[in-house]
């Protein structure tokens, strides 16, 4: 699927590609509105009905990342109710065995993620995953989510790389199209980024369902 010899930077994004996206997905779609429905006194389904089209209309936006937007806007502490359960914090299989072989190749790895600081923090602490990558970029440092074209822009600007030789991996269909926009080269999609939902169909990019399937000549 890949030629390891034509690449000198790998861009891993975290959550649904090398985490679990059950844990985000289980925080907004129930924690979340559970807390909710807990604050106001109303039924959960209740509090599901009024938060879903909130949360979609912020989508592809910085705001739908940023903790702190979500806190005053709900008025909930939304990192401290991610620390309350944060055991669901899973690294996706493989993952660690293509992380430490890849770190030991000259290739610079970088994890570029949509995540909030604080959100950031509290997996990288759950998971020990900090010392396979050379930077770790949030969108929040950069002021524009990775659905931005210019975002990988910005991310040049911060950690020079060459489109043609640069891969990224990414669950999101929306990332990885502003990627492409931009002319990064080498582009491929995670198919089971939650490992409690079905293997997604990807159409527009060359998917794996985990790591095994990109060790070969790493």
């Amino acid at each position: 699927m890949i030629d390891w010899k034509r690449i000198d930077t790998v861009l891993l994004d975290m959550d649904g590609t090398l985490l679990d996206l059950n844990f985000d997905n289980h925080f907004w779609k129930e924690f979340v509105p559970l807390r909710f429905a807990e604050k106001h006194g109303i039924s959960i389904a209740l509090a599901k009905q009024q938060l879903e089209p909130r949360f979609k209309s912020m989508e592809g936006k910085l705001e739908w990342y940023c903790l702190d937007y979500w806190s005053e806007v709900l008025q909930l502490n939304i990192a401290g109710l991610k620390v309350e359960i944060a055991e669901l914090i899973a690294v996706l299989p493989h993952v660690t065995e293509f992380l430490e072989k890849i770190h030991q190749s000259p290739k610079k790895v970088l994890l570029v993620t949509n995540a909030h600081r604080d959100s950031l923090a509290l997996k990288m602490e759950k998971t020990c995953l900090q010392p396979f990558f050379d930077d770790i970029i949030s969108s929040h440092d950069l002021g524009m989510p990775k659905e931005h074209a210019d975002f990988w822009l910005y991310l040049q600007h911060r950690q020079p790389y060459e489109k043609s030789t640069t891969l990224l991996i990414d669950d999101s269909p929306a990332v990885l199209n502003s990627a492409r926009q931009f002319g990064i080269e080498h582009l491929i999609s995670v198919s089971r980024p939650d490992t409690k939902l079905p293997k997604k169909e990807v159409t527009d990019y060359p998917a794996i369902e985990d790591f095994r399937e990109l060790m070969s000549g790493l």
